[in-house]
């Protein structure tokens, strides 16, 4: 690969993670903003999916506004990690499913339409798996992005901390958008008019499928459209989620401080389960060594004055399933 081919690379997954031109000919729109022919992006983007850089192109859904998800854990013993990680890779409900060090060991997270389904799904992991599910749902959301910024300039372009954001039932869909849900679930197809594909899926025409991917964006229904790297490829191999024991008469503002942190990708509220679970403020710091994260850990609780509250630190060591969630 030479010069410009790694620098047309870096621009693909640096600068499009967000501000995805939503258009007829999209990756048209993108080679002339790189200065090459479409063809040229479009093998590029190609190949980065291939090398499992990128997970796809398209929508990231907000937590909670079509459907339902959860986190989930399981305390396994170490000698049935595998297999029972591979039971529950098994539902299609589940879209990330990572061993962590701490007592519970195996954290998932399941995704459906509906209430419903998203128990009915956790019963049977349950079920099969032999051991009890912590059901974790999200309660409060501070940040969520899970896009990073290759080129050292701190936040990704586009990120946005939102305030503390309690949720309300899930937006119904109807059947087109049912169907244009199920359509962007895989990612865009890598053709010279993708949308005009999608929409021949959901049966339907071009311009309504972009008029109503642009107006769940201005909604907040999707949270950003565009590149979907994956960071452990990208060599962001140190991954831990950092966890606190806070008031709840003070979670919601410490929240909101942790949240504007950069570094920080993930932030968000949710249950205590007692006596097994006592945390109720999570957030995810990813780094390219683990001591820099550890570092970086330790310098947040000191600057922010969260040293006198209880915390753990679970780093991930295997990453068993990684994909886009499913609602539909």
């Amino acid at each position: 690969m030479d010069k410009l081919d790694d620098a047309i690379d870096f621009r693909l997954l640096n600068d499009f993670q967000r501000d995805f031109p939503l258009c007829s000919a999209p990756f048209a729109e993108l080679a002339s903003r790189l200065g090459v022919a479409e063809g040229v992006v479009l093998r590029a983007l190609e190949g980065l999916r291939r090398q499992g850089k990128i997970a796809r192109v398209g929508a990231i859904f907000a937590p909670k506004r079509i459907g339902v998800s959860t986190l989930a854990a399981m305390a396994v013993p170490a000698a049935q990690l595998a297999a029972i990680a591979e039971v529950v890779n098994r539902f299609p409900e589940v879209n990330h499913n990572y061993e962590r060090e701490h007592h519970y060991n195996l954290w998932f997270v399941a995704t459906a339409g509906s209430e419903g389904r998203l128990q009915a799904a956790l019963g049977a992991i349950e079920q099969v798996a032999g051991w009890p599910v912590l059901k974790l749902p999200l309660l409060e959301e501070y940040h969520i992005d899970l896009g990073f910024a290759l080129d050292g300039q701190g936040e990704s372009q586009g990120s946005m901390r939102v305030r503390s954001q309690a949720f309300t039932a899930p937006t119904p869909l109807d059947e087109f958008e049912r169907r244009l849900v199920m359509a962007l679930q895989e990612g865009l197809p890598l053709f010279i008019r993708p949308f005009s594909v999608l929409a021949s899926r959901v049966g339907c025409e071009e311009r309504e499928v972009l008029e109503r991917i642009r107006r769940w964006c201005a909604e907040g229904i999707i949270k950003r459209f565009g590149v979907v790297v994956r960071h452990h490829e990208l060599g962001y191999t140190a991954n831990a989620m950092l966890v606190h024991d806070i008031p709840d008469a003070s979670v919601s503002a410490i929240g909101e401080r942790l949240a504007c942190e950069s570094g920080v990708n993930l932030c968000y509220r949710r249950p205590r389960v007692l006596p097994s679970w006592r945390y109720n403020l999570f957030c995810m710091i990813h780094g390219q060594a683990r001591a820099e994260v550890e570092a970086r850990i330790a310098e947040l609780r000191a600057r922010l004055q969260l040293t006198d509250y209880a915390h753990a630190v679970l780093f991930s060591l295997t990453r068993f399933k990684q994909r886009g969630a499913r609602y539909a």
